[in-house]
C-alpha cells in the first residue's frame, strides 16, 4: 500500500539500453544486462525500432499482497519467499461500513473510506468520506483519461442477474466492499496513481459530485494524436516482448475462465450434495427410537453426518467468498491490461505515420521533426510504464495465488480431517457394543 517513490527491482531479461531520463517522471530508473533471448512476460526485452532502440527503463515496485494473511494452520507454517519488506508507507486506504440508502427513486448502498496519510499533499492527516459503487466508476474512467500509460486496477463488475443474485444481501455487500477495498489499496500501492489529482480528490472530498459536474476532461493528447492520425493503419510489427504478453494474456484468461467454470459448477454440486446431507442425517436419528442397542450407535451416524454438513458448508462458503473473486478480478485484469496494450499500438503507429511520411519528403536527409521526437518519447513512455506495470502485475499475481492456492490447499485439509474425526467418533460406540455381547 506504499505511495513513497518507487523501488526499482532487478530486471530478469536482457537489456539495451541507453541512459535517458524517463519523460514521464524526470528521473532515470536502474539499468540491467543480462544473457537470454527468449521473449516472455516475465523476462522482457527491448528491440530495435526504427533507426533508434526503444527505451525500456525497468522502474516497476514490488507490491505486497493485499488480502489479510490467513490464520490457517498451513498458512501459519508457510512463508512466502517474496514477501517485500522495509517499504517505507505513507498512504493507509480502507473500505469498510456498508450502508444501504432507500430513496424515492432508488435503493443504493455506500461504503466509508478512510484514509491516513503523512504526504504533503493531504490537507489533513485522516479523511473520512462516503462513496457508492459509481463513485468509484468515476475514478477508475478518470484515471484511465489521466493516465494512459499506465494500468489500472479492475472494478468488480457492476451487473448482477437479477433473481439469482441479491444486490442488497448481506454476503453480496460483503464480497463487494472486499473488493473495492483492494481496488483501492492496488492504487495506493502504485507509485504515480497514487499521487493522481483524482484520487486525491475522491480520497477527501466532501461532495464528489461537484466535481463530477464539472464535465468530461479532454482526452490526453495522446488520445487526440491516436484518434486523428491511426484511423485504418496497421502495425509494421509490434515488439516481441509486447507481443509476447499479448499471447500470455489471451492464454491466462482462457485458463482462469475455464477453472471459474468448473469451480462454480462444484459450488454448486456440493451446495446440492449438501441438501442431501442435511435430509439423510435426520433419518437415522428418527430411526434410533424405534432401537434398544443400536440408538446410540444410530444418534452417533445422525451426529458425524450433521458435523460433516457443516464442515462442507464452511468449505463451500469459503470457495464462494475467498476463491471465486480472486480469479474474476485476475480475468478482468487480463482485460484492462489488453486495453492498454491496445492503446500503446495505437501511440506506435501513430509514431509510425509520422516517419514514414518524413521519409516520403524528396531530401536527402530529411531532418526528423520536433512533433516526431516527441511522438517517439510518448511511445517511450508507454513502453516504460507498461513494462513497470506488467512487472509489478507479475509481482502481485505470484503473491495473491500463492496465498490462495495454500489458503484453499488448508481449507480442504480441515474439511477433511474435520470428516474424519467425525466418522472415528462413531467406532468406540459400536466396539462397546460388540463388547458387551
Amino acid at each position: 500500500m506504499s505511495g513513497g517513490p518507487p523501488k526499482a527491482l532487478p530486471s530478469t531479461g536482457p537489456h539495451s539500453l541507453r541512459d535517458m531520463p524517463h519523460p514521464l517522471a524526470g528521473s532515470s530508473s536502474e539499468e540491467a544486462v543480462g544473457g537470454d533471448s527468449t521473449p516472455s512476460p516475465d523476462l522482457l526485452m527491448t528491440r530495435s525500432f526504427g533507426d533508434k532502440d526503444l527505451i525500456l527503463p525497468n522502474g516497476g515496485t514490488p507490491a505486497g499482497t493485499s488480502s489479510p494473511a490467513s490464520s490457517s494452520s498451513l498458512l501459519n507454517r508457510l512463508q512466502l519467499d517474496d514477501d517485500i519488506d522495509g517499504e517505507t508507507r505513507d498512504l493507509f486506504v480502507t473500505v469498510d461500513d456498508p450502508k444501504k440508502h432507500v430513496c424515492t427513486m432508488e435503493t443504493y448502498i455506500t461504503y466509508r473510506i478512510t484514509t491516513k496519510s503523512t504526504r504533503v499533499e493531504f490537507d489533513l492527516p485522516e479523511y473520512s468520506v462516503r462513496r457508492r459503487y459509481q463513485d468509484f466508476d468515476w475514478l477508475r474512467n478518470k484515471l484511465e483519461e489521466s493516465q494512459p500509460t499506465h494500468l489500472i486496477p479492475p472494478l468488480p463488475e457492476k451487473f448482477v442477474v437479477k433473481g439469482v443474485v441479491d444486490r442488497f444481501s448481506e454476503e453480496f455487500v460483503e464480497t463487494r466492499r472486499k473488493a473495492l477495498d483492494k481496488f483501492l489499496k492496488r492504487i495506493t500501492d502504485h507509485p504515480v496513481l497514487s499521487f493522481n489529482e483524482h484520487f486525491n480528490v475522491f480520497l477527501t472530498a466532501k461532495d464528489l459530485n461537484a466535481y463530477k459536474k464539472q464535465g468530461m476532461a479532454l482526452l490526453t493528447r495522446v488520445g487526440e494524436s491516436v484518434k486523428h492520425v491511426t484511423g485504418g493503419y496497421k502495425l509494421r510489427s509490434r515488439p516481441l516482448e509486447f507481443a509476447a504478453i499479448g499471447e500470455y494474456l489471451d492464454t491466462f484468461a482462457l485458463k482462469l475462465g475455464t477453472i471459474d467454470r468448473i469451480a462454480q459448477r462444484i459450488i454448486k454440486e456440493e451446495i446440492e450434495y449438501l441438501v442431501e446431507l442435511r435430509e439423510y442425517g435426520p433419518v437415522y436419528s428418527t430411526w434410533s427410537a424405534l432401537e434398544g442397542e443400536l440408538a446410540e450407535p444410530l444418534e452417533g451416524v445422525s451426529a458425524c453426518i450433521g458435523n460433516c454438513s457443516t464442515a462442507l458448508e464452511e468449505l463451500t462458503d469459503d470457495m464462494t467468498e475467498d476463491f471465486l473473486p480472486v480469479l474474476r478480478e485476475y480475468i478482468l485484469y487480463s482485460d484492462s491490461m489488453k486495453s492498454v496494450l491496445k492503446k500503446r499500438d495505437q501511440v506506435q503507429a501513430e509514431y509510425e505515420t509520422k516517419l514514414e511520411a518524413v521519409a516520403l519528403r524528396k531530401e536527402d536527409r530529411p531532418k526528423v521533426p520536433a512533433d516526431v521526437e516527441k511522438c517517439q518519447d510518448r511511445m517511450e513512455c508507454f513502453n516504460a510504464d507498461l513494462k513497470a506495470d506488467m512487472e509489478r502485475w507479475q509481482n502481485n499475481k505470484r503473491q495473491d495465488f500463492r496465498q490462495l492456492l495454500m489458503g484453499m490447499a488448508d481449507k480442504n485439509i480441515q474439511y477433511y480431517e474435520k470428516c474424519l474425526t467425525a466418522w472415528e467418533s462413531i467406532i468406540p460406540l459400536l466396539q462397546e457394543k460388540q463388547e458387551a455381547k
